[in-house]
């Protein structure tokens, strides 16, 4: 997959980025959500993301095979230089670079937008995206123990970092 086939994330990607996220919430305890998002509530999403907190798609083809998204961390202002990063690929695209494509056009994307640092929760357990993420030069700050509660268990969620060079200040 080549990176032309990352591109910024339309009204009508809306259904895709929902079905793949979803089938994360039924099937996985990547995200936390546990109740299925319709495509309006993508789409209600997708509009509170501007151009300071974007969101991408992978294409394979014309088809939506995954998304990445940049979005505010924390909401009291010393928060601004920092974003949290999600990223999903559908299960038939999982293990083809998809995600590493898509997340490192994210961090490119947050060192363009003068961002100090991202953060990453990830669920433990979920090597997949532990180690996609310390491929892409996150480190482990921390484990939040027990915080969240899925298909009848307790998880930890593993707080991992990457410092970017720029700040912008302001």
């Amino acid at each position: 997959m080549s990176k032309r086939q990352i591109r910024p994330a339309r009204e009508d990607d809306v259904s895709a980025i929902a079905e793949i996220y979803n089938h994360a919430i039924r099937n996985t305890a990547a995200t936390f959500d546990t109740v299925e998002k319709s495509a309006d509530d993508r789409r209600q999403w997708l509009a509170e993301h501007d151009e300071c907190y974007p969101v991408v798609v992978a294409l394979a083809g014309r088809k939506v095979v995954g998304w990445g998204s940049l979005s505010r961390y924390g909401e009291r202002p010393a928060w601004r230089f920092t974003v949290e990063n999600a990223v999903y690929v559908s299960p038939d695209s999982q293990g083809h670079g998809v995600g590493k494509r898509i997340l490192e056009h994210l961090v490119r994307a947050a060192e363009s937008l003068g961002y100090r640092a991202i953060i990453a929760q990830v669920v433990a357990g979920n090597e997949a995206s532990y180690r996609l993420h310390e491929r892409c030069g996150f480190e482990t700050v921390g484990v939040l123990k027990q915080v969240g509660h899925k298909f009848d268990q307790w998880l930890d969620v593993i707080l991992m970092e990457k410092l970017l060079a720029g700040t912008r200040v302001g």
